[in-house]
C-alpha cells in the first residue's frame, strides 16, 4: 500500500494557508457581503445565485441553505440558483446563446432590492458577466465569490471575495467556507434569539 501522507499533509497545509490569507486580507469584505445579504432579507427580498460547473453546484448548494436551513430551524428565506431550471436553461441557450442563459433569467426574476451572487473561479465566465451587467442595469447589488485576480467580472461587483489562486479546486473550497459563513451570519441576524 502506498504512503501518501506527505502529499496529504502538503495539501491540507495549502488549504490552511489560503484560508488564513483570505481571513487576514478579506474579513472586512466578508462582513460587508453578509450585511448586504442581511439587509436584502430584512427588507423582504431574495438572493439570486449563478455559476457554471462546480460553481453552479456551489451556487445551488448555497441557495438551498437559504431556502432550507443552515444551522437554525427557521422559516425559509427566498433564494434561486439560475441553472436549476433545465427547460429555461436549454431554451434560452438554444434560442439566444449560452452567454444569455443567466442574464435573461435575471431580467425575468430580479426585483428591486434583490441581490445577485455570482460564483466564477476565473471571473471570466461570459454568462455570469452578462448577468452582473443586467443586475446593475436594474440597479441591484452584485456580490461575487471569485478566484485568481477576479477576472473581467470584478469591476461589475459591488463587493467580491477574491481567492488569490488560479486553480479552481482551492477557489471553490475557500468560496464555500465563505458561502457557509454568509449563510450562518444571515441566519444569526434574522433568527437568533
Amino acid at each position: 500500500m502506498a504512503d501518501y501522507s506527505a502529499y496529504i499533509e502538503k495539501s491540507f497545509r495549502e488549504h490552511i494557508a489560503m484560508a488564513e490569507r483570505v481571513l487576514a486580507e478579506q474579513s472586512a469584505t466578508i462582513n460587508t457581503m453578509a450585511n448586504v445579504l442581511i439587509e436584502c432579507y430584512q427588507q423582504g427580498h431574495k438572493a439570486i445565485f449563478c455559476g457554471n460547473g462546480g460553481s453552479a453546484a456551489d451556487a445551488q448548494h448555497l441557495a438551498a441553505e437559504f431556502v432550507g436551513r443552515y444551522l437554525i430551524d427557521r422559516r425559509p428565506i427566498p433564494a434561486l440558483a439560475l441553472h436549476t431550471d433545465t427547460s429555461t436553461l436549454t431554451a434560452v441557450g438554444n434560442d439566444y446563446g449560452y452567454d444569455q442563459v443567466f442574464s435573461r433569467q435575471v431580467k425575468a426574476h430580479m426585483n428591486p432590492g434583490d441581490v445577485l451572487v455570482c460564483l466564477t473561479t476565473s471571473g471570466n465566465s461570459v454568462n455570469v458577466i452578462k448577468a452582473a451587467e443586467v443586475a446593475h442595469e436594474l440597479g441591484n447589488p452584485v456580490l461575487a465569490l471569485l478566484g485568481g485576480d477576479g477576472g473581467k467580472i470584478l469591476p461589475l461587483c459591488d463587493h467580491a471575495l477574491v481567492v488569490p489562486f488560479k486553480l479552481p479546486y482551492l477557489v471553490q473550497e475557500i468560496s464555500m467556507v465563505v458561502g457557509h459563513l454568509l449563510c450562518d451570519l444571515t441566519e444569526q441576524a434574522l433568527f437568533a434569539k
